[in-house]
Order: C-alpha cells, then sequence, then structure tokens
C-alpha cells in the first residue's frame, strides 16, 4: 500500500490586501496540516504540486516559515517532492530558484525533466548525489516532475507522453505532478490544458497531482487538483479548497479524501443595494443592518483567525457618491464584528448614468450591448416608449456600417423604421398632427442619436473589458 499526501498552491509569503497578518495565514495553514494530516499518518512522501511560495524572491520571514515546515517534515523522515509553479519558477535567464536551492539543501527533491545530447526532453533517475532528477521510486510509486508550461500545455502533452513512456517500468504506480489550467475550471479568457490532450497520459499515468487552480476539481477519479490551502482573495472565498489524503492499494486502486479541516482564514461577502435611500445617512445605516444582520462575528475566546469582510454597494444612488461616508461604514462594521479587515466597495450607480443595470454579470456581449442602447435611449423622452425598437435600429445599422453597406442603404433602412414606428405610434396614442408630420426631422434626430450611442456603447463596452 502507497500512503502519501497531495497538496499545492501553499503561496507561502501572499500579502493581500497589505496585511501584516496575511503571510501568517499562509503559514498557518501549512504547519497545521503538517502537524494534523502527515506527522499522525505514517506517510510515505508529500506532494506539493507547484507554488510553494507565492513568489520568486522570497524574503526572510517567508524563508522561515518554509523551513519550520520542511525541517520538521525532515525531521520525520517523509520525503517532500515538488515541482515548481508560475509563482516560484526560475527566471528565464538564471538556472537559480528558491525551490533548486532547498532542493540542494536536502530538504526537498525538485523534479524536473531535461534534455538529452539531441535536444529531447527526457526524463532522468533522481541522483542523491547531484540532488537533481525528473522521477524517483518510493513505495512503489514512480513520482514524475513537469515544468510550468503555461499557455503551451497542450503542445507539451505529446512531448511529456513520450518521455514518460521512455522511463517506464512496468509495475509502478506511476505519479505526474502538473502545474495547469484545466478547461472548464476557471473563468479567464486564456488557453487551458483541454481534458482531451490530458488524458493522452492516461495510459501512462496512474494519478495526476494538479496545481494552479485555486479550487478542487477531478477528472475521472484519475487527475486530481486539491485547490489552494488559503484563499489568497476574497474572490476565492466561497471555492473548495484544500488537500488530498491519498491511499493506493495493492491492485492500484486509488482512495482520495479532500480534507478541508485546518485552519484558515474566513471570508465573507456582503451586498447592500442602495436604490431609495434617500440620503447618505440612510445608506449607512442600511448596510451595517446588513453587517447586523447577516455578517460573521469574531469570538476571541473561541480563538481562530478573525473574518475578512467584503461590503458592496450596489443599485441606483439618488444623489453624488462623494457624499457617502465609507471609511466611517468600514470602520463601524469592523467594530461591531471583530473583523481583521473589512473592505467597502462602492458599485451603485447614480440614478442619471445608470446603463444595464441589474444586468447578469454572465450576460453575453450582444445582450449587453443592446441593453446599453436601449438604456441610452430611454433618456430621451421622445423615443422612451420605443426604446427597444430603436435599439435594434441602431444595431443594425451598426452592422451594416461596419459591412461597408453604402450609405444611402443605412439611411433608407433608419427612415423606413422609423416611419413604420411612427406610424405603429400613432395607431396606438393618437398623437398631435404635427408630431406625426414630421418624419425628416425625426429620422435627422435619430441619426444623431444613434451617433451618440454608438460613441457610448464603445466607451460602455470598453469598461465591460476592462473589468
Amino acid at each position: 500500500m502507497i500512503k502519501f499526501l497531495h497538496i499545492a498552491d501553499i503561496h507561502l509569503g501572499c500579502r493581500r490586501y497589505n496585511l501584516e497578518e496575511r503571510p501568517q495565514d499562509f503559514f498557518r495553514a501549512w504547519n497545521d496540516v503538517i502537524e494534523r494530516y502527515v506527522l499522525p499518518n505514517s506517510l510515505d512522501f508529500v506532494l506539493i504540486a507547484g507554488d510553494f511560495f507565492n513568489a520568486r524572491k522570497v524574503d526572510p520571514q517567508t524563508m522561515n516559515h518554509a523551513m519550520i515546515g520542511l525541517r520538521t517534515l525532515k525531521d520525520a523522515r517523509v520525503p517532500v517532492l515538488a515541482i515548481e509553479g508560475n509563482h516560484d519558477m526560475h527566471e528565464a535567464t538564471t538556472s537559480f530558484s528558491w525551490m533548486r536551492s532547498l532542493s540542494q539543501w536536502g530538504f526537498i527533491k525538485l523534479l524536473e525533466p531535461t534534455r538529452d545530447a539531441e535536444g529531447r526532453i527526457v526524463m532522468t533517475p533522481w541522483d542523491e548525489e547531484s540532488r537533481s532528477g525528473s522521477y524517483i521510486d518510493v513505495a512503489g510509486a514512480r513520482v514524475f516532475g513537469s515544468h510550468w508550461y503555461g499557455t503551451s500545455a497542450n503542445a507539451a502533452m505529446g512531448i511529456l507522453a513520450d518521455a514518460i513512456r521512455r522511463a517506464a517500468t512496468p509495475g509502478l504506480f506511476n505519479i505526474l505532478m502538473l502545474h495547469t489550467d484545466v478547461e472548464g475550471q476557471i473563468n479567464r479568457p486564456i488557453p487551458a490544458l483541454s481534458v482531451e490532450r490530458l488524458k493522452e497520459l492516461r495510459s501512462l499515468v496512474h494519478y495526476v497531482a494538479l496545481g494552479h487552480t485555486h479550487k478542487r476539481f477531478e477528472v475521472d477519479g484519475w487527475a486530481f487538483n486539491p485547490g489552494s490551502l488559503e484563499a489568497c482573495t476574497i474572490d476565492e472565498y466561497r471555492e473548495e479548497r484544500g488537500l488530498y489524503l491519498v491511499t493506493i492499494d495493492d491492485q492500484h486502486h486509488v482512495t482520495a479524501q479532500h480534507i478541508r479541516d485546518y485552519i484558515q482564514r474566513p471570508f465573507q461577502r456582503l451586498t447592500f443595494d442602495v436604490s431609495g435611500a434617500l440620503d447618505a445617512e440612510a445608506v449607512h445605516q442600511g448596510a451595517m443592518e446588513v453587517v447586523e444582520r447577516e455578517a460573521r462575528r469574531h469570538d476571541e475566546d473561541a480563538g481562530g483567525p478573525a473574518p475578512i469582510i467584503e461590503i458592496t454597494l450596489r443599485g441606483h444612488l439618488g444623489f453624488k457618491n462623494s457624499l457617502l461616508d465609507l471609511s466611517r461604514l468600514r470602520e463601524a462594521a469592523r467594530a461591531l464584528t471583530g473583523a481583521l479587515h473589512v473592505m467597502v466597495r462602492n458599485q451603485s450607480v447614480p440614478v442619471e448614468y445608470a446603463v444595464a443595470a441589474g444586468l447578469d454579470v454572465d450576460a453575453s456581449r450582444e445582450l449587453r450591448e443592446r441593453r446599453i442602447i436601449e438604456d441610452l435611449i430611454a433618456r430621451d423622452t421622445r423615443f422612451r416608449d420605443r426604446a427597444s425598437d430603436m435599439a435594434a435600429l441602431v444595431l443594425d445599422a451598426k452592422r451594416m456600417a461596419l459591412s461597408d453597406e453604402p450609405a444611402a442603404e443605412i439611411l433608407s433602412l433608419i427612415q423606413q423604421r422609423l416611419e413604420t414606428g411612427v406610424r405603429k405610434t400613432a395607431e396606438a396614442t393618437q398623437p398631435l398632427e404635427a408630431e406625426v408630420a414630421a418624419p425628416a426631422s425625426a429620422v435627422r434626430a435619430i441619426e444623431r442619436s444613434a451617433g451618440r450611442v454608438v460613441e457610448a456603447v464603445g466607451s460602455q463596452l470598453s469598461a465591460v473589458g476592462e473589468n
């Protein structure tokens, strides 16, 4: 039987929100995992699948945090097998890194592919004298390392598979440590390793020890990503993260237990809708009612870290943003909850600037564009009742312009749609004769409005893209 611990993304040294306590959070998680799950379990080894450190440059306090845990593991005779991640990998201009130094000093075994005389990627066995190698055999397992491949991960899988195939030995349980994004698990618009390409390793590797994505996920009970030990930002507070305690029986069946029970800093997000609040005091009182009703309180007697709380103000604000006293709200919430840190984000929009308010964050670009145009047109009382039709007209005119359609045809479309709309409105509301009989002036008005709308759309969409 083989028994090991799989962790990743420890991020020692992370100092988010400029808080002195945050580096301690990552150390506490790292140290608590060792004390609670390594030492009592007679493990054969520990895997660190990248990003042991939060940065390539490591300050003295962070190195002390690393060494306390690593020395405990060394004294317990538990081998630590590791790879570099994108945060702590060596610079392109040098072969040195703190991970390589820790390997040379005997605290970890850093496993890295290398190249042969012909320039091929190869896997070489661990050499204790040089303290280097690509794989190591421990307790019936052969553990392979890999590099951070970034956006080249899909191209690298075939090369990596060939290297593992040449180094494989029948009968051993093959493990590959791999630090990479996997498709379907991230929200960032960057290329990720496809599941199809990852599965090219299926016939060669029995367990893929993943890292990089800060949430737990699994692929077919074969590839496992534990998530980070500690939340690096409040954006990750809802993600499931932790470690895997893994047991392999004699038939190479995998039992991977995901564990979250160790010291972590609690995070919480609260939201208050400012719509309808008459003044800044009403916003303050309303937000504090939410804090009193929903916020996590810190109990000093019970121990454990105090929470970090984020309060977001949303909705339509009926007065100037500058009248809000956010620092007062922050301090009041902190005093009430005992939180380590309270952040207040004002995402409310003054009523006169409200565009596409309430639109779902996952709405498509097309829906956003249409909604923005509708809201802008609706500000003009002449077209408010027909904002949806006018928005469709603007979008059609835009598409024709982008397709280099003649200006006369675009103008004809605008005039035809506008006249149709005027007739429908006349039938429904019976307006004054002067209002019905002025299509030419209305055409010129909508042309000017459309021009302004298209410009506004461009700036609005740019803002959306930046966010």
